[in-house]
């Protein structure tokens, strides 16, 4: 019996897989008022009813999807650098690549659409802060951080927030020249912050 629901479940993982990403790109190219269940369910190549079975709400589907996508780049950023700490400007570089594609672009639409709907504002809050917690712990340990000096913490913050701010610039208009210098400039900034 075993054997027979494999495949099933198999099959459901991977549909499952195709609506989260379905629904990050939706929300990536047309904002939440255009990502609807429907929208997400026919990008997907499913029905909206196996779109439903799986995501009960619209909530549950985009909020999950940011999540998904998330925990993919974070897993991906490990990868990159797998033997631990690494060269600090390919981590301030990476890590800022984090903040520039596609999946800053949905979980923006996400904040801006959780400021005007209250039933999503407690679970991007908490995406959100899940997210930043573990982005600043991969950070830390690429960086090789000695977060119990003094400074060190604020420091690492400060690069995301910073990492943050090139992206939403980068939203609006292609930022790559002015980002690379900014990045050259703070990978200097942290070693000299690090290494003092």
């Amino acid at each position: 019996m075993g054997v027979v629901t494999a495949p099933k479940q198999d099959r459901s993982r991977a549909t499952r897989q195709r609506l989260l990403e379905a629904a990050v790109a939706c929300l990536a190219e047309h904002g939440w008022a255009g990502s609807t269940v429907a929208v997400v369910a026919e990008r997907a190549g499913v029905s909206r009813g196996a779109a439903q079975h799986h995501f009960p709400t619209r909530e549950d589907l985009f909020t999950a999807a940011v999540e998904y996508v998330a925990e993919e780049r974070s897993a991906a950023l490990r990868g990159l650098f797998a033997g631990g700490p690494a060269a600090r400007p390919a981590v301030v570089g990476a890590l800022v690549d984090l903040y520039t594609g596609t999946l800053f672009r949905a979980a923006l639409q996400l904040w801006v659409a959780a400021s005007n709907e209250e039933q999503l504002r407690p679970r991007v809050t908490e995406l959100e802060a899940r997210v930043g917690r573990e982005t600043h712990r991969i950070a830390v340990e690429l960086l090789g951080a000695d977060e119990s000096r003094p400074g060190v913490r604020e420091t690492v913050q400060g690069l995301l927030d910073m990492a943050r701010g090139l992206g939403l610039a980068n939203v609006l208009t292609d930022d790559t020249a002015r980002r690379a210098r900014v990045l050259a400039q703070w990978s200097r900034l942290i070693d000299t912050a690090l290494d003092a």
